[in-house]
């Protein structure tokens, strides 16, 4: 029988096995910040496919918008209490100041009972000069710009691009995790925010923090008055470490 050795104890110097970054990272992170990012009910010019963008103030939610507010609202109340049990409730929520982001987010205010706050980050894309215009109309005005636009290469006549206005997400997003660290000084919680806005703006979002080129945002959808939602993983000196999409574009009715 061969000889028998010792475990070397730690003083005799052998390195303790490495680990993974993602693992040395995870000691230093504060609690989650989610979101759940609802995009407004219908409006007469969603339903004729007309550009309505972030330049002006747009339309009111039609009959049916109402109604899908109300239905997003109690989809929301139901994060952290029904469903999505890793989340916490919804304890604050941010809208666009689009009048059909405001009236969405007003449907959620009054079923959670919590103040609706203005929030020009997450307004809708400024379609410039296509504003107003079908697809088919800016393709008529302007040729192939449309399609150089989806594909995150130009700005809109006048407007952003989708490039900008994922530029605008991000700024957006590491705001809300510096926003987040500071409160985790006082109470280091989980916390879920709401957020109501347009669809441009929260595939944009989805984008910014899963590291998607621009070019991608034109093929991501979410559906009226939908729920995507976004989990943070955020440092105690309130940097984005690292993002999970859990959902896309539910449907809440």
């Amino acid at each position: 029988m061969g000889p028998e050795y010792d475990d070397p104890e730690p003083d005799q110097g052998v390195p303790a096995p490495a680990k993974a970054p993602r693992d040395i990272a995870y000691r230093d992170l504060i609690s989650t910040l989610s979101l759940v990012l609802v995009r407004h009910g219908v409006t007469d010019l969603t339903v004729a496919h007309v550009l309505s963008g972030g330049g002006v103030a747009g339309p009111s939610l039609n009959a049916a918008g109402r109604v899908q507010a109300a239905q997003a609202a109690d989809a929301v109340y139901r994060v952290g209490r029904q469903t999505w049990a890793p989340l916490t409730p919804v304890t604050r929520i941010l809208a666009s100041p689009m009048q059909r982001a405001q009236d969405t987010a007003g449907a959620l205010g009054r079923r959670l009972g919590l103040k609706v706050e203005v929030d020009e980050r997450v307004r809708e894309v400024n379609f410039g000069a296509w504003e107003g215009l079908t697809a088919h109309g800016a393709f008529e005005r302007d040729g192939d710009l449309i399609r150089l636009w989806d594909d995150g290469e130009v700005r809109a006549p006048g407007g952003e691009s989708l490039g900008d206005v994922v530029e605008r997400m991000r700024v957006f997003a590491r705001e809300l995790c510096a926003e987040h660290a500071l409160a985790c000084e006082a109470e280091d919680v989980p916390r879920t925010i709401a957020v109501v806005s347009h669809a441009v703006a929260i595939k944009s979002f989805v984008a910014a923090v899963m590291g998607f080129a621009p070019g991608t945002v034109a093929r991501i959808w979410p559906t009226p008055a939908s729920l995507t939602l976004v989990q943070l993983r955020v440092t105690p000196q309130g940097e984005l470490w690292d993002a999970h999409l859990l959902a896309l574009g539910v449907p809440t009715a």
